[in-house]
């Protein structure tokens, strides 16, 4: 099959969607499947980044002159495209030319079935990744893997042909967190607290991260304890991080564009997290965290993560000192880890890649 992606990244997004879909692709690709990229050229994007994976990348220019907040009024997030979503369209059109696309994935906020009537003529099918159920989709398979969505949240917003995957079980995981779950889960079978892992998202534009260093260092934790913080490249704070954590009471090490995610947090007995796509890692590995509530579309994932017992949820940065507190103040630490680590470990077993291609596969056959 070929396969093009439409996703974006940037300051201001992030990279979650795009390392979403690069998961995805690399999946695709080890099964002999063929991917394309299709970004814009936001400042922080990760472009580069995914063709040193081995991708083809297009990337589309952004327009200068366009007024493209009034056209777009009713989509929430219509400013992460940097463009109209005609014009956006006109340009993934012109990126595809006269390639045969199988799927056209969408992992977009910004982009809804007026786009996707448009894109439909040039491809065979469209799927779409969601987390927001907020908008109309035009499109023959959406995946939104967070916990607490339901089926029936996209009735009337997808057609009946659709097919709807829903739930972590779903969640699109690079393999080597199955990998290394039995390793991980092994080890918080006596649990401690002595390695912290801190990663606020691959860019983390409002340096959250420094608020999470200071609770931290304020905290009642020993100082013999161990920090590791993952940033990205493309951190606008990174270097304000580096002079603050020399600063701090524990050992600490910056990591910036890591390549082994999955063995990291195998070795951390805490995360300090996004509530975003990691969630989801953190639970396959069976990884406690305090989960922090970034933007407003984490908002039900993260409530959802706190309901189920599976992290405790800071619901802004300025709740990060409360919600330390609220772990170590527990009686049985060690009981409260352990459940944590069990009830996560439940949810996600780290094989939703491979279901979603597997639905690919199985769609594509009977067109």
């Amino acid at each position: 099959m070929n396969v093009v992606f439409r996703t974006d990244s940037s300051i201001e997004i992030g990279t979650g969607h795009a390392m979403r879909c690069l998961t995805f692709a690399e999946e695709l690709r080890c099964l002999g499947h063929r991917c394309v990229f299709i970004c814009r050229e936001h400042p922080g994007n990760l472009g580069d980044f995914i063709a040193n994976k081995g991708f083809v990348v297009h990337l589309l220019s952004t327009p200068s002159d366009v007024n493209f907040t009034v056209e777009n009024d009713d989509t929430d997030h219509a400013e992460w495209l940097g463009a109209s979503w005609r014009i956006d369209a006109e340009q993934t059109l012109a990126a595809l030319g006269s390639m045969e696309v199988d799927w056209l994935v969408v992992d977009h906020y910004a982009l809804d079935a007026r786009w996707e009537k448009l894109l439909a003529k040039a491809v065979c099918q469209i799927m779409v990744i969601d987390d927001l159920a907020d908008r109309h989709h035009d499109c023959d398979l959406l995946l939104d893997q967070n916990l607490g969505r339901e089926i029936a949240d996209y009735d009337y917003k997808v057609p009946e042909h659709c097919t709807r995957l829903i739930g972590p079980k779903y969640a699109l995981l690079r393999p080597e967190f199955a990998r290394l779950r039995e390793k991980s889960l092994e080890r918080r079978k006596t649990p401690e607290l002595k390695r912290i892992l801190l990663s606020l998202g691959g860019v983390d534009r409002t340096n959250v991260t420094a608020q999470v260093l200071s609770a931290l260092n304020d905290s009642p934790l020993s100082s013999e304890t161990k920090l590791e913080i993952i940033m990205g490249a493309a951190a606008p704070y990174l270097n304000d991080i580096r002079t603050q954590a020399s600063h701090t009471r524990f050992r600490t090490t910056i990591s910036v564009n890591v390549g082994d995610m999955a063995e990291r947090m195998c070795r951390a007995d805490l995360s300090v997290g996004a509530a975003g796509s990691t969630s989801w890692e953190r639970c396959c590995l069976g990884l406690p965290a305090i989960i922090v509530v970034l933007a407003d579309n984490q908002r039900s994932a993260a409530n959802a993560l706190g309901q189920q017992g599976v992290a405790i949820v800071a619901k802004n940065p300025g709740k990060i000192p409360d919600a330390l507190n609220q772990l170590l103040s527990i009686g049985n630490l060690v009981k409260t880890l352990t459940l944590m680590s069990e009830l996560g470990a439940d949810l996600i077993k780290g094989e939703g890649c491979l279901r979603v291609v597997e639905e690919l596969i199985k769609r594509s056959a009977k067109t």
